[in-house]
């Protein structure tokens, strides 16, 4: 399993979309610390622009790498290798590698302008988005046959969790605007791993007063001890259970 990892870790480094990809997360980061000096409004403008980038850029490199080593998948499958070892080499070969283009593309910077314990939930929950949408990028991969549907389907989740879940949500409150739904929201949340990333990481700011009663009821609970854990394990969760689901496919599934 390691070797695997280790064969296409290698392989994708020398990858010119991932330097490409740290490269630009690390000028985006740099030039935001250094035109802005509240280093209050550098994390938010780096928070919104990670929400964006970084699960597109995990989800689709994720599925289009495994479709693309679909020969040397079958190739393994041949050999006297579980399939399990297989998927799981694969994973920890794309996503440690996409993890670090992450971690120097954005850690680094982050850590020299703004160390401290924001920051460091800022780079953890980053890690931990990065592993959840190449848990579902495996998830599209393993459920379809074809490249273009593959990916077609990793786009859609990030459209999902990105644009539709906010408009269903807005929807939703316009619908039982007369009811009181802030502790709906809260779990509401639970169903959308960027949310979650954003509210963890926006509420370690002090700005929630501008999100009104709503913001405040998010404070007490996500602000809380019990909340950031209560939310790195909702992460964990989004991480985890798609890509177990991955292997029960990917073991049963006919290449």
């Amino acid at each position: 399993m390691f070797k695997i990892a280790k064969y296409i870790a290698l392989d994708i480094i020398k990858s010119k979309v991932v330097m490409a990809y740290t490269l630009l997360l690390m000028a985006i980061c740099i030039s935001v610390f250094l035109t802005d000096a509240d280093v209050t409004k550098g994390l938010v403008s780096i928070t919104t622009i990670m929400l964006i980038i970084v699960p597109l850029v995990s989800v689709v490199y994720a599925t289009t790498y495994y479709f693309n080593a679909a020969e040397f998948t079958e190739l393994l499958v041949s050999q006297p290798i579980s399939r399990k070892n297989i998927l799981l080499g694969k994973y920890i070969g794309i996503s440690s590698s996409i993890l670090s283009a992450f971690l120097i593309g954005v850690g680094v910077p982050v850590l020299l302008f703004a160390f401290g314990s924001t920051g460091v939930i800022l780079i953890l929950t980053g890690s931990l988005l990065t592993l959840c949408f190449i848990s579902l990028a495996f998830l599209a991969s393993v459920a379809m046959r074809d490249k273009a549907k593959g990916i077609g389907l990793a786009l859609m989740i990030w459209f999902y969790c990105s644009i539709i879940f906010d408009g269903l949500v807005l929807v939703f409150l316009y619908a039982l605007s007369d009811y009181p739904l802030e502790k709906v929201l809260i779990a509401i949340t639970a169903f959308n791993p960027i949310d979650l990333a954003r509210i963890l990481v926006l509420l370690q700011l002090d700005i929630a007063a501008l999100m009104g009663y709503t913001g405040a009821l998010f404070q007490d609970f996500f602000g809380s001890g019990f909340g950031i854990v209560f939310s790195f394990g909702l992460l964990m969760v989004w991480f985890v259970v798609p890509l177990i689901i991955s292997l029960r496919v990917f073991r049963k599934k006919d290449l």
